[in-house]
């Protein structure tokens, strides 16, 4: 049985308490949220993963490193498979993916920045919707379906005139020419979380199970989010998909997805509206908060292309010098402070009130050996 997100804040509500009670005390002072306050935190600090959420990561160490001066955290955002497998690997202390691990991957481990034994924290600290992004003369916007948008990135709509879009569509002039979908060629959250709303969604239009890697051979591969948007922009006739803060600075033509009777924009405000109506997986521990995104919702004002990018971390770390410094880290991405940050500078939906709670409470269990 499911357990909403919003029932389980009672039954740790307690935990939650003495986490946020104890930041003042933690080494440092690590938890404060008061950019101007120094916690006397120090060291040096490699990480990266997720490029959807690198504007935000950027927000959240500068943010940082003016409490910690004597900290210096640099991160690659070379993309989420790259950020699991560099963390698994002890490359990275912790990483930023737009998916969790599954349960399988941390079975079968190892983590080599965390003692032997140790679990992982999964942290839902980015939430953003995932633009479906376009480039067509004389086309602003357009309202599509589910089915019409795999239709197009699977080949089965070749052309923009194409009837499934323009009966959506009746009032836009709609060109005779070749659709070019653009897609990431690296192994990315991005795709994973694209790929599941078009298995969920439309599951008769589209039969390839979620994936970070694409998994079809049709349409062209570009490198990151930056890639997509690249190439997206700079031809005619494509169509991509990628963050929507990118989507937004780039000043590119979006789609407003079908949900229920109406044609829903992307916002942040509808991006966290699904998340906060979505169960946590079950099957995983305390501090793994890995999120069960409902595709299908017909809520009003819902957008259901998001992502959910997490933070991923050790819960014991086998370097005791790391772990304050990751635990603060975090601690001040999950503020309310190091969210507004990174809605202004990203546009991403900052967590709710009760998400925070769990998110602290996960953060608790950060320990050095």
């Amino acid at each position: 049985m499911k357990i909403s997100r919003i029932a389980q804040v009672g039954a740790i509500a307690a935990v939650a308490a003495l986490a946020l009670a104890g930041c003042a005390s933690n080494e440092g002072g690590g938890g404060t949220t008061d950019p101007s306050a120094a916690t006397g935190l120090s060291g040096e600090i490699a990480a990266g993963g997720a490029s959807s959420q690198e504007v935000a990561v950027n927000t959240w160490v500068a943010g940082f490193q003016t409490a910690n001066p004597e900290v210096t955290i640099t991160y690659d955002a070379a993309g989420s498979g790259a950020g699991r497998e560099s963390f698994q690997a002890g490359a990275f202390p912790f990483a930023g993916s737009d998916r969790a691990f599954t349960t399988d991957e941390i079975a079968e481990g190892p983590f080599d920045a965390c003692v032997d034994g140790s679990g992982i924290v999964q942290l839902p600290t980015y939430i953003s919707p995932i633009a479906v992004i376009f480039n067509l003369e004389g086309v602003d916007t357009l309202n599509l379906d589910a089915a019409t948008i795999a239709g197009l990135f699977s080949g089965d709509i070749a052309n923009w005139n194409d009837p499934a879009i323009a009966e959506l569509n009746p009032d836009a002039t709609l060109p005779d020419l070749a659709v070019t979908p653009v897609h990431r060629a690296d192994d990315s959250g991005t795709t994973e979380n694209f790929t599941d709303y078009l298995f969920q969604a439309a599951p008769d239009a589209w039969t390839a199970e979620p994936d970070g890697v694409w998994p079809l051979t049709s349409g062209e591969a570009a490198q990151g989010t930056s890639g997509v948007v690249s190439a997206v922009s700079g031809g005619n006739g494509t169509v991509g998909y990628a963050d929507a803060s990118r989507a937004a600075e780039e000043g590119l033509s979006t789609v407003a997805v079908q949900v229920g009777e109406e044609f829903v924009e992307y916002s942040p405000e509808a991006a966290a509206a699904i998340v906060d109506a979505s169960p946590f997986e079950e099957g995983r521990t305390e501090g793994d908060l890995a999120i069960a995104l409902e595709r299908t919702s017909d809520e009003a004002g819902v957008y259901p292309i998001v992502l959910v990018s997490y933070m991923i971390a050790c819960e014991e770390y086998a370097d005791a010098a790391v772990a304050p410094v990751v635990k603060g880290f975090l601690e001040y991405i999950a503020s309310a402070e190091g969210q507004d940050a990174a809605a202004g500078a990203a546009g991403s939906a900052p967590i709710s009130d009760s998400l925070r709670d769990q998110i602290n409470s996960a953060i608790a269990l950060i320990a050095a050996e």
